[in-house]
């Protein structure tokens, strides 16, 4: 069974790999974590259903207004960085990134940006210190959902849940959770 797991997983990864995998320079000087978010790229959910936890709040004064555009200045996945979101939501909440194995099987994922303070399992709204392990709720990654995780860091922000249409072509990503304030800029 995991033999036919593993073949299955193979696969998948190299029937996604179409969807485009490359590395910019910066990316191939940095350490070796980075082919991990490359993989983390394309196991991603790129569309969401824009449901949030029922206990995140709403932000009352964002930067980017609902339904207001912004330029997006991080590459969570393939075809993001440069491209014009749509805010779709504005919450007040913090950001983690997180490393974990995914329950599903497989390599650890290092890095992951990001999971939210409302989808960490028993959260008490007590930021969460560096190495603290957590139980993920959310599922923007296939196995995501259950795993055990290890805070990497914290960052208490807004996070936007956005539209856009990857620079790279393809249909329009909606409801992507999440960036953060610094990840966007004016249009």
């Amino acid at each position: 069974m995991k033999k036919q797991l593993l073949f299955l997983s193979i696969a998948m990864i190299i029937g996604l790999s179409g969807c485009g995998n490359s590395t910019s320079n910066e990316e191939s000087q940095n350490n070796n974590s980075e082919p991990k978010q490359e993989e983390m790229k394309m196991e991603m959910n790129h569309s969401g259903s824009g449901e949030v936890p029922e206990s995140l709040k709403v932000a009352e004064n964002p930067t980017y207004e609902v339904g207001s555009e912004a330029i997006i200045k991080t590459d969570h996945m393939e075809g993001m960085e440069g491209a014009v979101a749509t805010i779709v939501g504005a919450y007040d909440t913090t950001a983690y990134a997180i490393s974990y194995t995914p329950v599903t099987g497989g390599e650890r994922v290092e890095n992951h940006k990001w999971v939210i303070q409302e989808e960490v399992k028993d959260d008490d709204d007590k930021t969460l210190e560096q190495g603290t392990e957590v139980t993920v709720e959310a599922d923007h990654m296939k196995g995501m959902e259950g795993a055990l995780a290890e805070i990497d860091s914290a960052e208490k922000t807004t996070v936007y849940m956005i539209d856009y249409t990857p620079t790279t072509g393809g249909e329009e990503v909606t409801n992507h959770k999440w960036v953060t304030e610094s990840e966007l800029s004016a249009k």
